[in-house]
């Protein structure tokens, strides 16, 4: 494992350990973390969600992490009071695990951004 690949994985184990602080849990995998920032970023509290719905919260995450690099804006909130969001940048072509860290790495930075905490390996 490369350096940098490894400072990464630690960052992310430190966050999902302060998420589990936060809120008892820790989630299982990069959706988990990204479902919970879609509820963060919907604003409607934690409640039950179907499938499509929980689909469109990681959506919504992803969205909102990658406007953090430029690739997403926002464009509206509709009236139910989800964001929608459209592509200004056209996403790298990674593979599966290139995709995965480009996410963790901008799933880290929306919490040292969000919440104005610093997640160091």
């Amino acid at each position: 494992m490369v350096k940098k690949d490894f400072d990464l994985e630690k960052r992310w184990g430190k966050l999902l350990n302060g998420l589990y602080d936060l809120i008892g849990k820790k989630p299982a995998d990069l959706n988990g973390v990204l479902f919970l920032i879609g509820v963060q970023e919907l604003g409607q509290g934690l409640k039950p969600f179907s499938k499509e719905q929980k689909q469109d919260l990681i959506h919504i995450a992803i969205c909102k992490v990658l406007s953090l690099a430029g690739f997403y804006e926002l464009d509206f909130i509709d009236q139910e009071g989800w964001p929608h969001w459209k592509l200004v940048r056209e996403l790298p072509h990674f593979d599966m695990l290139e995709q995965e860290k480009l996410l963790k790495i901008h799933v880290i930075e929306y919490f040292e951004i969000e919440f104005d905490i610093e997640i160091k390996s």
